[in-house]
């Protein structure tokens, strides 16, 4: 899966130790891939039929989760994830798939109020201790954009010293930013679309995103006058995890089935629609 699955879904806002997309580097997830039973898939099949999970994501963070053109339609790769694990253990979506912003989401996990929840969300050490978290579909690096049309001579990461970068505040871009570019002068935002605005703009040098989001907003803003220089970087800083409410009885079975899921090319092919 290229740059991503190491076991083996627009943008943010708790945005602090809680907030939007990644924080601080994960270590492990609840003793990551060591759940209490091993299940194969048959057992998983529709072992949880009768069952009802409140659900919910952001719809802020495309590819991951967002709005269709319609503006209603929740569409991603986290949403046909959640879909696949509702296909396979064969749960009901209490109330349906809830969408909320990221302070929200996560603070309906750490409060038991969703049972699980998928927005691009990574298993950070503080996050562990209010919620659970499944093992890792999806491993991203950081990028580096630049505005073709204000060359500050950015060719890749190395050249961002004594630049000014804009980054969405507690994310893992953030925090690279924060520990490696001292030198940098740091624009925060609250939300990536502001940073993307902030550069399109030429009040920044560069924007330093997750390689699947800084791609995605290219690829859906014709317009745009930015691009991505250099390599990834910070790989492994940007796990993706199911998070799962502590409350949860089901935790075994919803991992267990997201790992069934990795093992049978089905993230494989989600990476391929939906960040390719």
């Amino acid at each position: 899966m290229k740059k991503r699955l190491i076991a083996v879904l627009m943008c943010a806002v708790m945005i602090t130790v809680l907030g939007a997309g990644c924080g601080s580097k994960k270590e492990d997830t609840k003793e990551t891939s060591d759940t209490k039973k091993e299940y194969t898939e048959d057992e998983l099949k529709d072992s949880m039929k009768g069952v009802k999970l409140k659900v919910g994501t952001t719809g802020l963070f495309g590819p991951f989760t967002y709005y269709d053109e319609d503006g209603k339609t929740l569409i991603g790769y986290d949403v046909d994830l959640l879909n696949d694990l509702q296909e396979l253990l064969g749960f009901e979506i209490d109330g349906g798939l809830q969408a909320m912003d990221y302070s929200a989401l996560t603070t309906s996990l750490a409060e038991n109020k969703l049972d699980i929840g998928a927005a691009a969300l990574c298993a950070t050490d503080e996050r562990k201790e209010v919620m659970d978290f499944s093992d890792i579909y999806c491993d991203s690096g950081q990028v580096v954009m630049v505005n073709k049309n204000d060359d500050k001579g950015i060719k890749n990461v190395d050249d961002l010293k004594d630049k000014k970068i804009a980054v969405e505040k507690g994310t893992a871009s953030h925090t690279y930013a924060s520990k490696n570019l001292t030198s940098a002068t740091l624009e925060v935002h609250d939300t990536i679309t502001t940073a993307y605005e902030s550069l399109e703009q030429g009040k920044v040098d560069a924007v330093i995103q997750d390689g699947p989001g800084a791609y995605f907003y290219i690829k859906t803003t014709p317009d745009s006058n930015l691009e991505v220089v250099g390599d990834e970087f910070n790989q492994g800083q940007a796990p993706y995890c199911v998070a799962i409410s502590k409350e949860c009885k089901y935790y075994d079975e919803i991992n267990a089935a997201v790992k069934v899921l990795i093992d049978n090319g089905t993230t494989d092919e989600l990476y391929a629609k939906w960040c390719e």
